[in-house]
């Protein structure tokens, strides 16, 4: 389903944009939803219904002309709602990203372990997408790109809508060289550099893993070691594509899983569950190189992150 436009009538609150919500037309008679109150409920049942009602109360929810939606207002089936995420209660993320580079077009932040690059389920006020708003005044800042919440490292993002496409196709087109680091268990058997070609999928009894599967190989990683510590090595790690835990599951495949990995070989701590920020994923995302699509010079950016050895 495609995502539907942002309405410029309604702003960014706190650095967060406003949801958009459909209202389905209904056949003639159908009454499921008396009123907007009775929708919200039902469609987005987490906030509740006396949630809803004080959101509404309030004036958070608001209709396309940028006016505050009465919760006993009669549905209306085609209108579209918009209103802004918020969270009773957030985990906070104690650690800062670096902005490194900004101009007309583009901002690349460093961020750090631990915090997620846009708001998604525990996390609204404590993502980069977010901070970086506030920070800046730039609402209409958009990662034309995505890593790990527990990967840190370059992220880059767009400054104007109408160059968005633009970037967003150059890692669609895989027109993008990327380059990251691991800390994982040294190896004295395997042959290197290795490149790593395999079936990725959802794991079937934890949806927020990935496995390794039979069939069509759809993803490829080069990987090397580039310097060792005792039992540890440090891998630069090249991947062709972009599969969700990718990295992770390929040097876990080698029997090499990252340092400080939560969820691979075996899972220490599901989503949710309380975390140690002494003990991050090892993982970097290092360089991002690209020729630019807008203004057609060569693009290069470094992270000026270190990861720590155990």
């Amino acid at each position: 389903m495609a995502r539907p436009p942002k309405n410029p009538l309604i702003p960014a609150r706190n650095g967060v944009s406003p949801s958009c919500v459909a209202l389905p037309l209904l056949p003639a008679g159908d009454r499921r939803w008396p009123t907007v109150l009775d929708f919200l409920d039902e469609r987005l049942p987490a906030v509740g219904r006396e949630g809803w009602a004080l959101r509404l109360a309030a004036g958070d929810v608001l209709d396309e002309s940028a006016q505050p939606v009465n919760g006993n207002d009669l549905y209306r089936g085609g209108a579209r709602l918009y209103y802004w995420r918020a969270l009773d209660a957030e985990p906070v993320i104690p650690f800062e990203a670096t902005v490194l580079h900004q101009d007309t077009h583009l901002l690349v932040a460093d961020k750090p372990h631990f915090l997620p690059v846009t708001p998604t389920g525990r996390f609204v006020q404590q993502t980069l997408l977010v901070r970086l708003k506030q920070a800046t005044g730039i609402d209409t800042l958009s990662p034309i790109h995505r890593i790990d919440r527990e990967t840190a490292g370059l992220v880059v993002f767009s400054l104007r809508p109408q160059d968005r496409g633009a970037y967003q196709a150059l890692f669609r087109e895989r027109a993008v060289d990327k380059v990251y680091e691991a800390i994982a268990p040294a190896s004295d058997t395997l042959p290197w550099p290795q490149r790593r070609c395999s079936r990725i999928e959802e794991d079937p009894a934890a949806f927020y893993r990935m496995v390794e599967a039979d069939g069509e190989p759809n993803s490829e990683t080069g990987i090397e070691p580039v310097e060792r510590r005792r039992d540890w090595a440090r891998y630069r790690l090249t991947p062709v594509t972009g599969k969700r835990h990718q990295l992770r599951v390929h040097l876990n495949g080698l029997g090499l899983p990252i340092a400080g990995d939560q969820f691979y070989p075996v899972v220490r701590h599901g989503p949710g569950e309380a975390e140690d920020f002494a003990d991050p994923l090892r993982l970097l995302a290092r360089s991002i190189a690209f020729t630019d699509p807008v203004t057609g010079e060569a693009r290069r950016f470094d992270s000026r992150l270190e990861l720590a050895w155990p």
